[in-house]
């Protein structure tokens, strides 16, 4: 555990109030288990911010766009963990914090990308909006002169198990998603606090670096599928639904266009195979083999498990 000295400044965790797959507020407990001193920049004061106090953190209410409230997350810092959910004011997000940043003379700068940035270049992008906004941040970043570490994690198993899948799963032991016969390497967001906690405790070998953290195997629906069925003691099977009919469904639920688009063009990426990818980028860093899909779903089993038989 490091030794905190009284002297010593604080890091700036942004996100760090999120809810699911939070890798803001991970590694904000993370970083306060090593004994650092943690600054956690939160949108609204609420029970979970309450929380972050509990747990030791400074807790600092702001916009990750307005230019004020990034003076006072950043001034007296020393590192910033910047990631930010999907969002069309993600590219002026991350200008105005790196800007701020910069003024204050930050020793590092962790960048929250994507994966599919790594398959992009200056001619060629994808049809999703948010996927061309991180790949200009990487750009700006590396424009800005900033001691910048990049983490470009895949898809995370929070997002699309948990968000995404879990209630086929509950309701019709259905593991229903429009991700054809691709494979693909869902990661732990928790795996990819545990790296990204790793570089802020001590970033100076790091800096300038790019990590793709994937997870613990690449394989299809039909093998997950069957992963779970073990996990859960009851047989789970794939269906790839149609991407026009899920895509409706997640309208009237209300999410929201950008997300939605998003999320239409990564299902597309899978299908065609793009999320068939494995590094060991991960176990480097952290000296730990990431989370598997089954250990994952057995630590969740309550949400993929109907209540009357979880109960």
């Amino acid at each position: 555990m490091t030794t905190t000295s009284a002297n010593e400044k604080p890091i700036l965790v942004t996100g760090a109030a999120g809810d699911l797959g939070a890798i803001g507020r991970n590694v904000t407990e993370m970083l306060l288990a090593k004994g650092r001193k943690v600054r956690a920049l939160v949108r609204r004061e609420d029970e979970r911010a309450e929380g972050l106090r509990r747990l030791g953190a400074e807790v600092v209410q702001g916009d990750l766009t307005d230019l004020q409230s990034m003076h006072r997350a950043i001034e007296g810092v020393s590192r910033i963990y910047f990631g930010m959910s999907v969002s069309p004011s993600y590219l002026e997000a991350t200008v105005n914090t790196a800007a701020v940043a910069r003024h204050h003379g930050v020793e590092a700068f962790v960048n929250m990308s994507q994966m599919t940035v790594t398959q992009m270049s200056i001619s060629e992008t994808t049809d999703s909006p948010q996927h061309k906004l991180h790949w200009l941040a990487e750009q700006a970043l590396a424009w800005s002169g900033l001691p910048v570490v990049t983490v470009r994690p895949t898809v995370f198993l929070e997002g699309f198990f948990l968000r995404l899948a879990a209630a086929g799963v509950k309701q019709r032991d259905e593991l229903a998603v429009p991700l054809g016969a691709g494979k693909t390497s869902p990661i732990s967001a928790v795996d990819v606090a545990r790296a990204v906690s790793v570089i802020l405790d001590d970033p100076a070998p790091h800096i300038g670096k790019v990590y793709n953290l994937t997870g613990y195997e690449s394989a299809d629906l039909e093998h997950y599928a069957r992963v779970f069925s073990e996990a859960l003691g009851r047989k789970i099977s794939y269906r790839n639904v149609p991407l026009d009919a899920w895509v409706e469904a997640l309208r009237g639920l209300g999410v929201p266009d950008h997300l939605v688009s998003h999320l239409s063009v990564m299902s597309k990426l899978h299908a065609e195979g793009r999320y068939d990818r494995m590094t060991d980028d991960l176990i480097r860093l952290t000296g730990q083999a990431p989370t598997s899909v089954h250990d994952f779903v057995k630590l969740h089993a309550a949400e993929f498990t109907p209540r009357e038989a979880a109960a």
